[in-house]
């Protein structure tokens, strides 16, 4: 083989090195563009994430856990929660807050928001119960108690689905409740209960049964009761959509119900 055409051969080859490089530049660029829009899938196909889910305040606790499962089984995705009364998450909702998914605690609140959500589903309910202070020093045992003058007695204010209820059930038996205050939420109703601030309050049954060693919970036979549904939806704002909806529709698994009736919920 002659110098020159080794010459010639290590030049072109030299040439078609420098000509790879930025394609290959470009091809990363691209690559890292890629990595950082919106929900992407794992080799599996499941959608990753960062979700922001808006749920009702009696979902707190039962929906930490769920979280951290539905984490551990979908790798890559994050979910961050937003508790509040149901009517101050569809406020938000109406707002334009940026969230990918909304979970309230009736279906009036998500009924509200049809024309900012995905088709909603049920994923459980629960009912009321009377919390009163640990031990029940004032012996209250049904709903025509908490019509004594002399107990202090808190309610969640009416906007929020727990008072809808409360005033439903109450209403129904002819029962005057006088309350001592009225709460933005059902949790800061168990709260006043559990500080001692109140006597008795209505609460879920899921509330109270967060706090088994600070109040007493009484049932209210079913003749008496409401039944409140929890809806799920996605947002229709959501930059999430695909991993929105796989979360959503996870609620329904057997796996995402059994946290939820254990947690003490209802079965949808």
């Amino acid at each position: 083989m002659s110098y020159a055409f080794t010459r010639r051969r290590t030049a072109a080859v030299a040439l078609t090195a420098a000509l790879l490089v930025p394609l290959a530049a470009c091809g990363s660029d691209d690559a890292k563009k890629d990595s950082g829009s919106g929900a992407k899938a794992t080799g599996s196909g499941t959608p990753k994430a960062d979700l922001t889910v808006l749920a009702a305040s009696s979902l707190t606790d039962v929906f930490k856990t769920a979280g951290a499962a539905y984490e551990k089984s979908h790798s890559g995705t994050k979910i961050t929660f937003s508790f509040a009364g149901s009517q101050e998450l569809a406020a938000q909702v109406k707002q334009g807050a940026p969230a990918d998914a909304l979970v309230t605690a009736d279906t009036k609140s998500m009924d509200g928001v049809k024309a900012d959500t995905g088709t909603p589903a049920v994923i459980a309910k629960n009912r009321l119960v009377i919390a009163t202070v640990e031990g029940n020093p004032h012996k209250v045992d049904e709903l025509k108690d908490l019509a004594d003058t002399k107990l202090k007695v808190v309610l969640p204010a009416p906007e929020v689905p727990a008072g809808k209820y409360s005033k439903k059930i109450l209403d129904a038996q002819k029962i005057t409740v006088k309350p001592v205050s009225q709460e933005p939420n059902v949790r800061a109703v168990l709260s006043k209960v559990e500080l001692g601030e109140a006597d008795a309050g209505l609460v879920y049954k899921t509330d109270a049964e967060t706090a088994p060693d600070k109040v007493d919970a009484i049932e209210i036979p079913d003749a008496q009761n409401a039944v409140a549904s929890y809806p799920a939806a996605t947002l229709k704002t959501s930059k999430n959509a695909e991993a929105a909806a796989a979360f959503v529709a996870w609620l329904s698994t057997p796996e995402a119900q059994k946290i939820l009736q254990d947690a003490g919920f209802q079965q949808p």
